[in-house]
């Protein structure tokens, strides 16, 4: 069984994680870990017409972000990396700078160090120099950058087909495969 984290910050797109979530289900053998910020709470009450209940129910095991003493706050436990979609420009700028103030920053922090592949899908524009400092420092310490950038070559036609391209991207990282997917073929 593989583990994957799945931390969902505040910023616009939660929609992308609820999307990585729907993807990872259809995967077998795979467990998701749900962490989602305050600000991802709030956000998802006015971008979606889903509630927090039924986005904690795509998830295998579901993570208070208060709670620092969780087990994917530690190295000890195993899992395959952490998918951090949206990230936030606040938890970017923690993570970058290991401020693990938060269960969702611990455990990105937490996976890097154990040497874990950690995705972070960064939703802000444009983007200040601090932003672009802190999307540097994160991919320096090993962190992969996925931002949600408009793909064409693929046929993608509706925002649902840009979000499905984003996911196959993020996914590709982990070596799985999302059936929604279009990658270019030449």
């Amino acid at each position: 069984m593989r583990r994957i984290i799945v931390g969902i910050s505040g910023a616009s797109g939660v929609q992308l994680g609820i999307a990585v979530l729907h993807a990872l289900r259809a995967v077998d053998e795979v467990e998701t870990h749900l962490v989602m910020s305050d600000g991802a709470k709030v956000i998802l009450e006015h971008e979606c017409d889903t509630t927090t209940g039924q986005v904690e129910a795509l998830a295998d095991v579901v993570w208070d972000n208060h709670n620092l003493a969780a087990s994917i706050s530690s190295g000890s436990f195993r899992t395959d990396g952490m998918i951090v979609a949206p990230c936030s420009m606040k938890s970017l700028s923690a993570i970058a700078n290991a401020y693990d103030d938060d269960l969702l920053v611990r455990a990105a922090d937490v996976c890097r160090k154990e040497g874990r592949k950690v995705v972070l899908v960064p939703r802000e524009m444009p983007l200040n120099q601090a932003h672009l400092r802190n999307l540097l420092q994160a991919a320096q310490d090993g962190y992969v950058i996925c931002p949600p950038m408009l793909t064409f070559y693929n046929g993608c036609e509706t925002t649902a087909d840009q979000v499905d391209h984003v996911v196959g991207k993020v996914l590709t990282q982990f070596g799985l495969e999302c059936d929604r997917f279009r990658p270019w073929e030449g």
